[in-house]
């Protein structure tokens, strides 16, 4: 059953069917010292290899089609596998097909060094490289040594034929940094609010998951900014608080956690009644309802299709990847211990009208 909409004036209405609520870009890391005790000690030994995980294929509230796991694995590894010291050069089309995983030297920040930055550009150049000589040898038929077969047989692993996958493939490399502390950190931090977003979300009768959402916004960090101009722990731009978050006419409200859940609330089920399906509902707050809604239009209401196929504007890596970013989060924090072995230390619960927005 459909959850509730909730009642909007009608001229606030088309304004969410263009903009997305949030953005992915990068956020400034929160510094907090408080912690709740006794929730899971912490163990001496740090083990960043956590045991063998088997993926669950399943269908209901939030399903995972077995054609999505390959982007969730990646997400899982990028969450909670891969640390921040640690880059993988991937296909930005089959997340499968990751070629290296370079590791850093020395000490390496939440932000990287010109330096740093340097020898990820010059690896990512490296790998360009190979690709795009690996198309012109099969274009005209070269001889192949041993490096060009182990990357023919990365592009036709899981069942892909060769002439499918190839054409292009040095264009959509990709790097991507591995977020491992900074999830650790956001779910410390969630400690403080995951009790009263459940509420938030039950009240409104939508899937109380909802909740890890924060987790691909911000880390669960109420200070968090993006180029695009969302702000606040659920990445609200201007455009969409007018909407989904009345009043805040004075102060700007976005940094206020519990009063953007609520927001985020009434985005959701409104997005979820034009759009008839969570998949499609969550990704729209990346990609919008407008453009989520163009995309079932276009290629139909199968998501996996649509993730496969749609070509709109702007829906790129981000968007394609939103919903198997939400998914793999929502394992991850539904069952930290598998991933984090050496403990979280969740951090005690907050009550509405009490937060830390900007330290």
């Amino acid at each position: 059953m459909k959850p509730p909409l909730l009642r909007l004036p009608l001229p606030l209405l088309a304004l969410v069917l263009l903009n997305a609520c949030s953005s992915s870009s990068p956020v400034k890391r929160e510094k907090i010292a408080s912690v709740r005790p006794n929730i899971a000690q912490q163990r001496p030994s740090y083990q960043p290899q956590p045991a063998p995980y088997k993926p669950v294929f399943y269908t209901g509230t939030f399903p995972k089609p077995a054609a999505l796991e390959p982007a969730v694995d990646f997400w899982r590894k990028t969450y909670a596998i891969w640390q921040r010291s640690e880059v993988a050069f991937h296909d930005d089309r089959y997340l499968d097909v990751v070629y290296e995983v370079m590791t850093l030297p020395g000490y390496v920040a939440e932000g990287l060094t010109t330096e740093q930055k340097d020898m990820i550009s010059q690896r990512r150049e490296y790998w360009k490289a190979q690709l795009a000589e690996l198309e012109s040898k099969l274009r005209y038929g070269a001889a192949l040594n041993a490096n060009d077969r182990q990357l023919i047989a990365k592009l036709e692993s899981n069942g892909r034929s060769l002439n499918s996958v190839l054409p292009g493939v040095s264009d959509r490399l990709r790097s991507q940094r591995g977020t491992r502390e900074r999830f650790k950190r956001g779910l410390e931090i969630s400690g403080r609010y995951d009790l009263q977003f459940r509420k938030t979300f039950r009240d409104a009768g939508l899937p109380e998951d909802l909740a890890y959402l924060p987790h691909v916004e911000s880390s669960f960090q109420p200070s968090a900014k993006s180029s695009a101009g969302a702000v606040g722990m659920w990445q609200f731009t201007k455009a969409a608080a007018k909407t989904f978050m009345p009043g805040g006419d004075r102060i700007d409200q976005r940094y206020d956690p519990f009063v953007s859940a609520n927001g985020a609330a009434r985005y959701l089920s409104y997005a979820y009644g034009k759009l008839g399906d969570w998949p499609a509902a969550v990704t729209s707050y990346n990609h919008g309802i407008g453009g989520m809604k163009r995309a079932q239009n276009q290629v139909g209401s199968d998501f996996v299709r649509i993730v496969d196929s749609y070509d709109g504007p702007a829906f790129g890596f981000a968007s394609r990847n939103y919903y198997a970013q939400f998914l793999a989060a929502r394992e991850i924090a539904s069952n930290p211990e598998q991933f984090f072995r050496e403990g979280i230390r969740y951090e005690s619960p907050l009550a509405p009208g009490q937060y830390l927005a900007v330290e």
